[in-house]
């Protein structure tokens, strides 16, 4: 059967996420718009005789950074070509750049073999929303209050590009609540949390020390209901956002691995307490 690779269509990322949610990896409920707004042409579908049966995000920012991810086939079509072609195309869209990726396990090897080397390991953590009475600081606000130039200036500290159209979509996504932590006018943290398929996730979530983390991981268990299954994305270099994990009670429920095909990005992952997202980064 003829098979081609062809880029998505801005509707069409919706079965990337289906896919995405048929492997366990509960993403959230409405990622697809936030997705396309980062790079609308990143993102590639296998069709065989008109049938979309899988999809590969090789999404460019900036030109000089790219992450691969949503890498998938469906089952029935898998061990036929299709995911390598998938693969090489996206690898070949991002060519020139510096690539990364958050692997699973299955795939780390073929990464490596692939050119990726090892940068750190991530582990999802999982619990529930655990509601405090105690008053929230007064410096906790909405989102909107943060200067958005200080905000993305924040996230360029913990993600290698800039990605001003993605960041602009995902703190006003439906479904999502996300607070800052200013000192004045200076923004010393900032997350989200989202509604998935299954409970919240929180990501990203960073902070200048672990006490605004701590403060931000509260307010925003808040804001969903009690007793809701919630989700955290831990860099396992901070050993801070660790502790955080699991002064909540959070147990770590699957692992990824950040892998990069050129040279690492320096990041402050002492600052990154939760990732915003495995499949974007």
């Amino acid at each position: 059967m003829d098979c081609t690779i062809e880029t998505m269509h801005r509707d069409e990322i919706g079965f990337a996420i289906e896919l995405a949610a048929a492997e366990g990896w509960n993403p959230g409920l409405h990622d697809a718009e936030c997705f396309h707004a980062a790079d609308p042409g990143g993102f590639l579908v296998a069709r065989c005789g008109g049938q979309a049966v899988g999809c590969i995000a090789a999404v460019s920012y900036a030109g000089r950074f790219g992450f691969i991810g949503l890498y998938i086939v469906a089952p029935g079509w898998r061990s036929q070509g299709i995911g390598r072609r998938l693969w090489d195309a996206g690898m070949a869209r991002l060519a020139g750049q510096v690539v990364g990726l958050d692997g699973v396990p299955a795939q780390q090897a073929f990464y490596r073999r692939s050119g990726f080397e090892l940068a750190w390991q991530n582990m999802r953590f999982a619990g529930t929303a655990r509601h405090t009475q105690r008053a929230e600081a007064a410096q906790i606000v909405p989102i909107g209050v943060a200067d958005f130039g200080a905000l993305c200036a924040l996230d360029r500290r913990v993600f290698p590009a800039p990605r001003e159209a993605f960041l602009r979509r995902w703190i006003a996504m439906p479904g999502s609540t996300a607070l800052a932590w200013m000192e004045g006018q200076r923004i010393d943290g900032w997350g989200l949390v989202r509604r998935c398929r299954v409970g919240h996730k929180i990501g990203p979530l960073v902070a200048d020390d672990p006490a605004v983390a701590s403060a931000l991981y509260a307010a925003l268990c808040n804001r969903v209901p009690e007793g809701d299954a919630v989700f955290l994305d831990v860099p396992l270099p901070n050993a801070d956002a660790q502790a955080l994990a699991r002064a909540q009670s959070l147990q770590g429920v699957f692992a990824t691995a950040r892998m990069y095909a050129g040279a690492a990005p320096a990041l402050e992952l002492e600052q990154l307490y939760g990732v915003t997202t495995f499949e974007l980064g």
